[in-house]
């Protein structure tokens, strides 16, 4: 049974995590990193599959994303990018329907534009989301929402829908517009630079490599493959308890556990009910990431369908030894087995009706017992019900990541934003106790 001491307790070894172990061992605390897997990276994972190189969870990074890019400035790291399409497919009402990538883009704009159109009105200081305050009423109304009064033409809804539900990572009508507003707003109301931030640039060794150097400059201690079953916790100090017996003390907590497995830690006395609420609510992702391996060369594209479909987007990503790897999302994880590659394959005919899969991988977020979701997505009055609340430390414990960013929340961005964040409030807490 183990009783150290240490200054920071952090549980979750994922960006937030990592940021919030070197931001304060660099200031001289003792930090412990406990993480449940047996790998560090959270809902990151790089690993050598399919032929090459892939990213199982969050990918894409930009420079309109400040707080990432500050750290790939930091170490030096280089980007890669996803090959410009040249022809697209989408589906309407079942139909499908062909044409350039320019044409696709063209048609799309017609209805992101407008959805976008008061996005920095609205969040007109977007790593604030209450400054323009009055949101109660937006936050109520869901993308559909907002979709049903904009009077759009079928082929407009439909891709319309369909590039939500992606965002989304779940049906469209699930997602709460202020969340999409926000997205909107941090890409200068923006649609297509919102489309670069989320599936362009990549880090070219993999989010592995910034997760490393992150690690390595942090020189905290780590320990894998160490979930855990409980936090006790006073205005003093706490004790984290693991699933294996150990009990290790702290004077201040930092837990990036996802929202929707908040409440799987018994935290004693419990969390506030704001937060117990938030949580047994969980947020909107739900839905899956496949990589598929079809035979043949083929030039690179992208696809899109709405939200009635096993997959809503497929993108060309690589060429591997005269196949293609591509790339897909679907808005339920329940509805498509990702390591089966006739299901996949059944999946991609919708839009490619000769495509044969050789092999198919993904990695079941939903199942995961240490995330059930993917990238964090606020439901309608989540926003204005649970932000504030969850963003309050109570006693000793702070929680910190993706999911309780105020800017990119659903990226890396967000981790790191609020993995800064929280760090300075631990080290003001720590110092009024010295």
């Amino acid at each position: 049974m183990k009783m150290t001491d240490y200054d920071v307790l952090i549980i979750g070894g994922g960006f937030a995590g990592a940021t919030v172990a070197r931001e304060l061992q660099h200031k001289g605390f003792g930090v412990l990193l406990l993480e449940a897997r047996d790998r560090l990276g959270g809902r990151t994972w790089t690993r050598e599959a399919l032929g090459h190189r892939i990213e199982l969870g969050g990918t894409w990074v930009h420079w309109v994303q400040p707080h990432v890019w500050a750290e790939i400035t930091r170490y030096g790291l280089e980007l890669t990018q996803s090959p410009v399409p040249s022809w697209s497919r989408w589906i309407v009402d079942g139909e499908l329907r062909k044409g350039s990538a320019e044409e696709f883009l063209g048609l799309l704009d017609g209805g992101m534009s407008r959805f976008l159109g008061d996005s920095r009105v609205r969040f007109e200081r977007p790593y604030d989301p209450f400054y323009s305050g009055d949101l109660e009423e937006l936050d109520g109304l869901s993308v559909t929402d907002r979709l049903d009064e904009m009077g759009l033409d079928r082929e407009q809804y439909a891709m319309t829908e369909g590039f939500w539900t992606i965002c989304f990572n779940a049906p469209a009508r699930e997602g709460a517009l202020t969340q999409a507003l926000r997205w909107g707003a941090l890409s200068m109301g923006d649609w297509q630079l919102m489309l670069e931030a989320a599936a362009t640039y990549k880090l070219a060794e993999g989010t592995k490599a910034l997760m490393e150097a992150i690690i390595g400059d942090a020189g905290a201690d780590v320990e894998l493959s160490k979930p855990v079953a409980a936090v006790e916790h006073s205005a003093e100090g706490a004790t984290v308890v693991s699933r294996d017996g150990d009990r290790i003390s702290g004077r201040s907590v930092v837990v990036t556990a996802p929202l929707n497995v908040l409440n799987d830690i018994g935290f004693r006395p419990g969390l506030s009910e704001g937060k117990r609420a938030a949580a047994n609510e969980g947020q909107a992702s739900r839905g899956l990431k496949v990589w598929a391996r079809l035979r043949g060369e083929m030039e690179p594209f992208i696809a899109l369908a709405p939200s009635d479909q096993p997959l809503t987007w497929l993108q060309y990503e690589y060429a591997v030894d005269g196949d293609s790897l591509l790339i897909g999302f679907g808005p339920d994880a329940g509805q498509l087995d990702t390591k089966d590659p006739a299901a996949v394959q059944k999946a991609i005919r919708a839009w490619l009706p000769e495509a044969g899969v050789v092999e198919s991988m993904g990695h079941d977020w939903v199942s995961d017992e240490f995330s059930r979701q993917t990238w964090p997505m606020l439901k309608p009055n989540q926003l204005t019900r649970y932000l504030r609340e969850l963003q309050r430390p109570e006693d000793c414990v702070f929680l910190a990541g993706s999911d309780y960013a105020n800017g990119w929340m659903g990226f890396i961005d967000g981790a790191m934003e609020s993995g800064l964040q929280v760090s300075r409030e631990v080290k003001e807490h720590l110092s009024a106790q010295a």
